[in-house]
């Protein structure tokens, strides 16, 4: 069992008999005495990639869902299917530009600390690390006296990804992306 409070953006949640991960969370603190924080869930049923939306008070309890993580590499893509490897026993499983997602904003022959989720022995999901390095593959060009602290300007990745940069990054540079909220967060 989880408390909502405790319950993060990639968790997992049984709902209904069903996996489901939590996409997004909003959270409402009412400014009344008494009153208890709201929980705004949107989850995403790991089979069928079904959208539900539920709110949550915080001291609600779910249970959490039965699934295996195991290490895995991506291996290539073909006609739209990626294929990946279990580091564990080497054996290979395909998944859908629709089963990764957003992930494909971040994924790369490169990317390491993957894994796949496994329900009742079925892939159903791919989680990415917190952050994955990547190259800019076009940018304004830098700025002679451009600080860190100053604007930013929007910057495409190798994966076709755009993110706001600082001024001072310049086109080939490799930079540290955070795949939870997809922001820049320093050169790697």
């Amino acid at each position: 069992m989880i408390r909502i409070c405790d319950l993060k953006r990639g968790g997992v949640v049984d709902i209904d008999g069903a996996p489901h991960v939590a996409e997004d969370v909003q959270i409402s603190t009412p400014s009344a005495r008494g009153a208890v924080s709201l929980y705004r869930f949107r989850f995403r049923n790991l089979v069928t990639k079904q959208k539900l939306d539920k709110t949550f008070k915080g001291d609600d309890v779910m249970r959490e869902a039965d699934f295996d993580m195991r290490p895995v590499q991506f291996s290539y893509e073909k006609d739209g299917a990626y294929t990946f490897m279990d580091d564990e026993d080497y054996t290979e499983f395909t998944l859908t530009r629709e089963d990764l997602g957003d992930a494909l904003d971040y994924l790369t022959d490169s990317t390491e600390g993957l894994r796949a989720l496994l329900v009742n022995g079925r892939v159903v999901a791919i989680e990415m690390p917190a952050s994955v390095d990547l190259d800019i593959t076009e940018t304004a060009p830098a700025l002679k006296g451009a600080s860190a602290t100053s604007r930013d300007k929007p910057a495409t990745l190798s994966t076709g990804l755009v993110v706001r940069v600082p001024e001072y990054i310049t086109t080939g540079e490799r930079v540290r992306v955070d795949t939870r909220t997809g922001k820049f967060i320093q050169r790697a």
